[in-house]
């Protein structure tokens, strides 16, 4: 890719997707530049990395010919505030935040930009990302589909109509969270019926990855795999039956409800 990549933020998210684009050779670290607050950062990054790295964001916004905004969502106005006269008409602006609409992109830098709205994950960070955009209407197909090539460096990614962008936190940004609640609690029960603490949280990991990958590569209902796996008279239909009786889909619908909630009122201001 011949282009300049920047980043308005260098935290674990960059981070993550900095690692991807490189690893993958879609750009060369000398093609990357990145800001970051601390200089401990700044330093890590450098090192780590081997890409140009300051605390100067106009010079960063000037010269990328594609700019991810990955801060968080409160900073973003003063962000825009900053930079928005250093932007090209021509650079693609990437966010990474919840909450932030096309709409508001448009309303903060007070003319039409080119942005794509995302939402990538945390296990982005081991290749394993599971990402989401939505272009507004000034990108073109060639822009859309060179960022796209980005996120899927470090992962999946798919295009999708903004008004399902709320959901995605719960659904993909949010819920490796639920994940990690949930295999620790298989590792903390295992640790309690014996098991050595590490060999604990390996089988509990391995087992949800390989759920998760039978369930994308076989194509079959999550159903129909739980019930393939549940012999009648079981040990693992006792245990479904427990889930069920303790509400644990409920909780999960719950919580996903909670996150898509509180995405729609960050996209309000509030």
């Amino acid at each position: 890719m011949k282009r300049k990549i920047g980043f308005i933020g260098c935290g674990q998210m960059g981070q993550a997707m900095i690692q991807g684009m490189i690893d993958a050779g879609i750009v060369k670290a000398e093609d990357i530049a990145a800001t970051a607050l601390s200089d401990e950062t700044i330093d890590f990054v450098s090192d780590e990395y081997g890409i140009q790295i300051s605390n100067d964001n106009k010079k960063v916004a000037r010269e990328c010919d594609i700019l991810f905004l990955a801060v968080k969502p409160y900073i973003y106005q003063g962000v825009i505030q900053e930079i928005r006269s250093e932007v090209s008409e021509e650079t693609v602006i990437v966010t990474v935040a919840a909450g932030i609409t096309l709409d508001s992109m448009r309303e903060a830098f007070g003319y039409s930009v080119k942005v794509i709205r995302s939402m990538p994950n945390t296990p982005s960070l081991v290749g394993a990302g599971m990402s989401v955009l939505c272009p507004n209407d000034f990108v073109t197909d060639e822009e859309v589909a060179e960022v796209l090539e980005v996120f899927e460096s470090f992962g999946e990614a798919e295009i999708i109509e903004e008004r399902l962008m709320d959901a995605v936190p719960a659904v993909s940004g949010s819920s490796p969270a639920f994940v990690y609640m949930f295999i620790e609690a298989m590792a903390d029960t295992a640790v309690q019926q014996g098991f050595p603490r590490d060999k604990a949280y390996k089988l509990a990991s391995q087992a949800v990855q390989g759920a998760a990958k039978m369930v994308l590569e076989t194509g079959r209902h999550p159903g129909e795999l739980k019930d393939a796996v549940c012999t009648p008279g079981g040990v693992t239909i006792e245990g479904v039956n427990m889930l069920e009786q303790t509400g644990m889909r409920s909780s999960i619908i719950q919580a996903m409800n909670a996150c898509t909630a509180r995405s729609i009122e960050l996209s309000k201001g509030k």
